[in-house]
């Protein structure tokens, strides 16, 4: 039986970048085998926040954007990064009004996941949010957004046909799914 123990080395490390947003660092190892090596790791200064915004007649909103490190366009849900200090849910709330102007009374946190876990340790933490009410969005000065309203049942067809591409989106559209289909979710 094979233990789950590390079984990383690390001989040295070196700081090669920092911004405020992620450090990269270099890492000398020895690998699983014994073997000397090297290995990069993108450290995020804020944890992926994601939101499903739902409505009483199940609608929820998508916000499309221009995505720079992928140069191109994508629908998502609502989305943005969370000091690792602060309160998640508080990151939540600010980023679903920035966002789509959007705030809800009740709030559930589905699931957690890391992205990319090859290479960084992101943890991104995605919520439902219900009960909503609309106001004025506040988006930030790096953000030209474009916010749909749709049939979740729409969404969730656009995620099954590959035309949308965001993790954190895809892994919410399929949890709320499933708890829609075992009855686990009321509106």
């Amino acid at each position: 039986m094979q233990s789950e123990a590390n079984p990383w080395k690390i001989n040295s490390e070196e700081n090669i970048y920092d911004n405020p947003w992620i450090n990269v660092t270099e890492f000398k190892v020895l690998n699983p085998s014994g073997n000397p090596g090297i290995y990069g790791k993108i450290h995020f200064k804020n944890k992926a926040i994601g939101v499903l915004p739902l409505d009483a007649n199940y609608n929820t909103y998508l916000v499309g954007q221009y995505r720079f490190p992928l140069d191109e366009y994508s629908w998502e849900i609502p989305e943005g990064g969370g000091p690792l200090e602060s309160n998640p849910l508080d990151s939540a709330k600010r980023e679903l009004l920035e966002e789509t102007g959007l705030k809800a009374a009740k709030w559930t946190e589905i699931q957690r996941m890391h992205l990319s876990n090859s290479v960084c340790d992101e943890e991104a933490i995605i919520y439902l949010a219900q009960n909503l009410q609309q106001f004025e969005p506040e988006p930030e000065e790096t953000e030209q957004l474009i916010i749909r309203k749709l049939p979740f049942a729409a969404v969730y067809q656009m995620v099954c046909k590959g035309e949308i591409k965001d993790a954190i989106t895809i892994a919410a559209v399929l949890k709320v799914h499933i708890l829609i289909a075992e009855n686990q979710l009321t509106v």
